[in-house]
């Protein structure tokens, strides 16, 4: 099969183009579905004359439906779609890119959608997508996952469906919760993941950030305790990986503190804590949740987080902290790969959860 591919690109490279354009409308016909041509042409950057033409071809062949309220894919196009994802990623390289920025980051699976989250939110859904497979290819009975807040991890909340898999599942928020909308918060998110998969929760009723004082009554109060306990048996922690200023700004930093980050030159955040790119923490705030720490004990850490703009504070999260398994996109994978002179691991192989190291 990668013999004749490569045959095709050389000889035919127009109509690989034209299969990966058609896989393209189809792919975004199944994230929008029922989705107008002008939202469609919007979203995959068309002129509405080639996307007359391209559904009429695929409608023809039994791919799509077109109505009144929009184009669906068929059983059919389903079909077909599923098919074509190993091919396109092989013929465009989507598979090699993984496997460049597994060696690259020392990561054990990495997993990249196509498309740049920065330009297309769509693309984060299918994100989500893969997120929410994995989680349900890696679940047990009784286990408990803890989940962050954030945009990438709401997507795995939203794509998670009922399974048997996770039907025992505990989903556990792994901090408080910032002063932003509700439902890019950890508990909401907790919650959602239990409604949609069909499993249980708890909640963490704190705020993200508390004065010392605060911090050492509400870490001795017994509802808190127990949700913390539940936190540190976690098998799985699912979290994002945020951008040091946006975050800094989210939690409406100081003066002093947003200074520090700049001139620390402050690049990612998660679980409380600001890196810079070589992976070491130039700032942290006092959170009622999991620490650090407590990483080291977690079986299975997944990570979503795309988007070139994020590529330096995924580097430098995986610097600090390796996760086993990131899902990102293509924007964030080729600008990371753009730099050759990243760490791995601040040089040290380090364990995964197939139990062999790197």
């Amino acid at each position: 099969m990668k013999d004749l591919l490569n045959i095709q690109k050389k000889l035919l490279p127009d109509l690989l183009k034209v299969m990966r354009k058609r896989y393209e409308i189809l792919h975004q016909i199944r994230l929008m579905q029922p989705v107008g041509r002008r939202s469609l042409t919007t979203t995959i950057h068309l002129t509405e004359r080639v996307l007359r033409s391209e559904a009429e071809f695929l409608r023809a062949q039994g791919l799509i439906d077109v109505s009144t309220a929009g184009m669906t894919l068929t059983d059919e196009g389903s079909r077909v779609l599923q098919e074509m994802e190993q091919i396109i990623r092989e013929l465009f390289g989507i598979t090699e890119l993984e496997r460049k920025l597994s060696d690259l980051l020392g990561i054990k699976e990495v997993i990249v959608v196509t498309g740049d989250t920065d330009q297309s939110g769509w693309v984060k859904k299918e994100m989500g997508r893969a997120g929410a497979r994995v989680l349900q290819q890696m679940a047990v009975d009784n286990q408990v996952v803890a989940v962050t807040g954030g945009s990438s991890v709401l997507a795995v909340a939203e794509m998670l469906t009922p399974t048997p898999s996770l039907k025992s599942t505990t989903f556990v928020p792994t901090r408080g919760g910032l002063d932003e909308a509700v439902e890019l918060g950890a508990n909401y998110i907790a919650s959602l993941m239990a409604k949609n998969s069909g499993g249980k929760y708890r909640l963490l009723h704190v705020p993200d950030q508390l004065s010392p004082e605060a911090y050492e009554t509400l870490m001795r109060e017994p509802h808190i305790e127990k949700t913390l306990a539940y936190l540190r048996q976690a098998r799985i922690v699912l979290h994002g990986i945020g951008d040091a200023k946006k975050m800094a700004i989210r939690r409406k930093s100081s003066p002093e503190v947003m200074k520090k980050l700049e001139q620390e030159e402050a690049v990612g955040e998660f679980f409380g804590y600001y890196v810079n790119k070589s992976g070491s923490i130039v700032h942290q705030i006092p959170i009622v949740g999991l620490q650090l720490e407590d990483l080291d004990q977690i079986e299975i850490r997944i990570a979503v987080a795309g988007g070139a703009s994020k590529a330096e504070a995924i580097k430098a999260v995986c610097a600090l902290s390796p996760v086993h398994v990131l899902i990102t996109d293509e924007g964030a994978a080729e600008e990371i790969l753009k730099s050759s002179n990243f760490i791995h691991v601040n040089g040290k192989d380090t364990e995964n959860k197939y139990g062999d190291s790197r």
